[in-house]
């Protein structure tokens, strides 16, 4: 019912001040009673999603459709190995024969791609960090990846390439080591490039011609560290 406004100096009765707050009284009339509380919460209580309703009755979840979501929800955060998934299904206690399924079914379509990963991986970690072929190689056996796609990737850089970068690690970390003897130099910089991947003789040429061209004297430091 709509409230009916009265004008001063009216016979009726004044509206109720506004500041007031609404009448929260027990009658029928308004709806905002006590029973009509409990029929607010009633149909609260009542009202749940059909999965959720489901979850709680205990209805077992189709395991390929749980694999399916697994895989995508994974996949969405960052690129993956079908082995790096398929440990994380077993993990997840997925039936076998359903984590196969879906990873098939992944890798037909393209979502998987374990060559893509390798090159985009030696691509990324020896621009971005520097590594060497022996230690991307170590890193991508260890994230599952067949080793002649990891050969083919590694294809990619030659020992000129990996050579220079293993120069601008060096000409990069050898300010920091300036005012050390000639020794604790090398050995830090050498070490700097073992921990990256690089074999001891490129090690040894790419810091001996670094101090040298600093004026260091080098004589000594042929023989392998």
């Amino acid at each position: 019912m709509t409230r009916r406004t009265e004008w001063p100096g009216s016979d009726a009765e004044p509206a109720p001040d506004p500041g007031a707050g609404p009448d929260y009284g027990t009658g029928s009339g308004g709806g905002f009673g006590e029973g009509a509380g409990r029929r607010a919460r009633s149909r609260s209580r009542s009202s749940g999603s059909p999965s959720s309703s489901r979850a709680e009755k205990g209805e077992p979840r189709d395991p390929v459709e749980q694999a399916r979501n697994i895989c995508l929800r994974l996949l969405t955060g960052t690129p993956c190995t079908r082995k790096q998934l398929a440990d994380a299904l077993r993990k997840r206690e997925i039936p076998d024969e359903a984590a196969e399924e879906v990873l098939s079914r992944f890798e037909d379509v393209g979502l998987i791609d374990d060559s893509a990963f390798a090159d985009a991986w030696v691509e990324s970690r020896h621009h971005g960090r520097g590594l060497a072929r022996r230690a991307l190689v170590r890193e991508l056996r260890t994230k599952g990846v067949d080793s002649a796609v990891i050969d083919e990737a590694i294809g990619q850089l030659d020992s000129e390439q990996e050579e220079e970068t293993a120069r601008e690690l060096v000409a990069r970390k050898l300010r920091s080591t300036r005012g050390l003897d000639r020794d604790r130099r090398l050995r830090r910089l050498a070490g700097m490039l073992a921990r990256k991947g690089y074999g001891e003789g490129m090690a040894l040429r790419v810091v001996r011609q670094a101090l040298e061209e600093e004026g260091e004297d080098t004589e000594g430091l042929e023989e392998p560290f």
